[in-house]
C-alpha cells in the first residue's frame, strides 16, 4: 500500500505554503496527498457566541481553500482532504503514523530569532515516529522542490544515521538534485580521551581524516543504491548546528536526525534540528532514528 504524504492546515498562510510544498513533492515522488484540518467542538470563550454549526462550517472552508489551491496548480495529483476531530497534536500524531511523511508550516520572527513552529508543531515533531517536514512561508513566494543542493547532517555510526541518509538520498533522487554530506566534529575535552579512541584517531591519521572516514563509510551502502545521486562530502570542525546551517544557505531541502527515545523529562528534538529548524532559510526534514 502506497502511502500518502499528508500535510497540516489551519488557514494561515504558513500552512498554505506548506501545503504548497506538499503537493510540489507528492507529484515527485508519485504518491496521493492527504490534506488534513484538526477542529474539535468547543464553546468559545468570546463574547460572540459561536455555535457547533458555524465552527464546523470555518473549519471545512479550511480545509477547502487548501484542497483547492492544490487541485488548481497540480491537477493530476491524487488529493483527499479531512476535517479530523480531535486536538491539534493528537491528530496529525496519528496521521503522521500513517503516512510517507507530515509536513507542517512554521512562520517568520525576524532576521535574528529565526522562525517559529508554533507549540503544537514542535510537540509533533518531537514525538513522531516518521519524518516531518517544516516549512516557512517566504513572502511572495512558493517554496520551490527545484534548485540548490539536497543537505543531510550526519553523525554517529553508520546505524545511527540510517534512516537519516536514508529519506535524504531518496529526496535528492527524486529532485534529480546533489546531496550534500554534512559531518560536524570537534576536539575532544582532554577527560575524553582515551586509549581506544586514540589509537582509532591515529589509524587513520588523526582527527580530521577518522571524521571523513566516518563519513564515508556511513554513505558507502547509499551511494550503491543511488549511483546517479552526485554526492558532495563535506567535513568541517565546528558545532553541529552551525556547520549545518552554514552548508544549507542555498538548500532546496535540509535534513536532520532526531534519536527517537524519551528523555527523563519527555520528549525532545536535539540542539541540531532545533537549530535547524529555527534558522534554516529552506524546508527541514526532521527524521526519527534509533
Amino acid at each position: 500500500m502506497t502511502r500518502a504524504i499528508t500535510v497540516g492546515v489551519d488557514g494561515s498562510a504558513e500552512s498554505l505554503a506548506a501545503a504548497d510544498w506538499a503537493a510540489s513533492e507528492a507529484e515527485l515522488r508519485k504518491v496521493p496527498l492527504r490534506i488534513v484540518h484538526a477542529w474539535l467542538w468547543q464553546p468559545l470563550d468570546v463574547p460572540v457566541v459561536q455555535d457547533k454549526e458555524t465552527q464546523a462550517k470555518s473549519a471545512n472552508a479550511v480545509l477547502r481553500e487548501a484542497e483547492t489551491r492544490v487541485a488548481g496548480l497540480h491537477p493530476d495529483l491524487t488529493v483527499t482532504a479531512e476535517v479530523v476531530q480531535d486536538t491539534a497534536v493528537a491528530a496529525l500524531l496519528r496521521e503522521a503514523d500513517r503516512s510517507d511523511m507530515l509536513v507542517l508550516g512554521s512562520r517568520g520572527h525576524g532576521a535574528l530569532m529565526g522562525f517559529l513552529l508554533g507549540s503544537y508543531g514542535q510537540q509533533v515533531i518531537a514525538s513522531a515516529t516518521r519524518p516531518v517536514v517544516s516549512v516557512r512561508a517566504r513572502e511572495g513566494k512558493r517554496p520551490s522542490a527545484e534548485g540548490g543542493e539536497v543537505v543531510v547532517g550526519q553523525q554517529g555510526t553508520p546505524e545511527d544515521c540510517d534512516a537519516v541518509l536514508g529519506f535524504a538520498f531518496e529526496a535528492a533522487a527524486a529532485r534529480g538534485a546533489a546531496l550534500r554530506a554534512v559531518r560536524a566534529w570537534s576536539l575532544p575535552p582532554v577527560y575524553a580521551y582515551s586509549p581506544g579512541s586514540m589509537r582509532l584517531a591515529d589509524d587513520a591519521g588523526g582527527l580530521e581524516p577518522f571524521e571523513k572516514k566516518a563519513l564515508s563509510e556511513a554513505l558507502a551502502p547509499w551511494r550503491a543504491r543511488y549511483p546517479d545521486v552526485p554526492v558532495v562530502e563535506h567535513v568541517e570542525i565546528g558545532s553541529g548546528g552551525q556547520v549545518l546551517l552554514s552548508a544549507a544557505s542555498g538548500a532546496q531541502l535540509l535534513v536532520v536526525g532526531r534519536r527517537a527515545r524519551h528523555a527523563p523529562v519527555g520528549t525532545r528534538i536535539g540542539s541540531v534540528a532545533h537549530a535547524a529548524l529555527h534558522h534554516a532559510p529552506c524546508p527541514v526534514a526532521v527524521v526519527p532514528h534509533a
